[in-house]
């Protein structure tokens, strides 16, 4: 907590601890508390009441009891899941808790906000993102640090086993009584984080007990090559006489790249664009139609449609810009 907090370029004069009432949470916001108040900055406990389980209240009523005990102020805000958008449950759940944080956050201008994700969370991710067929990104998981909506979101335990934190919860009973709230969906195989931890991850610890870190320790190196191949696709981009807006590039350039640069480049250029990333067929018929532009020369004109953007090339320039 300590390092995470002072490697930070400025110190904050204020943090917030998401805080759900689970024992993860309570115990980052119990360590944050001491450090913070050691390191003189003013810290806040937020709480989303997402109203999906009949407890939820109750969950409430934990964290508000916490937050008197620690000395804290808490402010809570209460979401509804938009469970017809298309995604799961979890997804939007996520998302929701997000736009939440994001709001208490600027309603008390605090920039940082301190999350539990912990080294078993970690594992569960590069496992789920493998199983779903990410790409290099995304098997580097979650980040230390990182930014949505204009906050900036720390993770400082996740190196941190979660034995270390039950532990840390167990300790915290002894003394004052207090105890974590218990979500039973974690443990409810229809969920699909909850069906690894509760059918996959018992046979991976019976036949390779450390495998936890292992994987956690995999995602820091995809997260150290995603970060390689990020500073070769900007220097790529940059040799593509790119607009003033990169918002355009030379195809002529872009055609003397390494069929594998091309493809990388080009998801650069789509992300600092903003447009959504293609599924990877859609990609491959991307690069095959650009690359077939070359060939037959620069006068043909092209126009795909990509999830709410549209990328053309005329006289020898390929553009993107959101679709009308």
């Amino acid at each position: 907590m300590r390092r995470a907090l002072l490697a930070l370029p400025e110190r904050p004069a204020r943090i917030a601890v998401a805080v759900s009432g689970g024992a993860d949470s309570a115990m980052l916001a119990v360590h944050a508390a001491a450090v913070a108040r050691e390191l003189g900055i003013g810290i806040a406990l937020f709480h989303v009441h997402h109203g999906l389980q009949a407890s939820a209240d109750e969950w409430g009523r934990q964290v508000r009891v916490l937050a008197e005990r620690l000395a804290l102020p808490l402010s809570e805000a209460r979401v509804d899941v938009a469970l017809g958008a298309g995604k799961g449950i979890e997804a939007a759940a996520r998302d929701a808790r997000y736009a939440a944080l994001a709001r208490l956050a600027g309603e008390h201008g605090i920039r940082h906000v301190l999350l539990a994700h912990h080294r078993n969370d970690q594992a569960e991710t590069v496992l789920l993102r493998l199983l779903r067929g990410t790409g290099l990104v995304g098997m580097a998981a979650m980040k230390p640090v990182s930014a949505r909506d204009g906050v900036v979101y720390l993770r400082p335990w996740l190196e941190l086993g979660r034995e270390a934190i039950l532990r840390a919860a167990d300790d915290v009973e002894a003394a004052c009584g207090w105890r974590p709230v218990q979500d039973p969906t974690n443990a409810d195989p229809r969920y699909t984080r909850a069906a690894l931890r509760e059918l996959l991850a018992p046979a991976l610890d019976a036949r390779w007990p450390g495998w936890r870190a292992i994987v956690a320790r995999h995602a820091r190196h995809m997260a150290q090559a995603a970060e390689i191949l990020d500073e070769v696709a900007r220097e790529d981009f940059a040799a593509l006489d790119p607009s003033p807006d990169g918002a355009s590039f030379s195809l002529k350039a872009w055609r003397g790249l390494s069929e594998a640069r091309q493809a990388h480049v080009l998801r650069h250029w789509l992300e600092r664009n903003g447009a959504r990333m293609p599924t990877d067929a859609r990609m491959q018929d991307l690069l095959r139609q650009l690359r077939g532009l070359h060939s037959l020369g620069h006068d043909r004109q092209l126009r795909v449609e990509q999830a709410g953007h549209v990328i053309r090339c005329h006289r020898g320039r390929v553009w993107v810009e959101p679709r009308a």
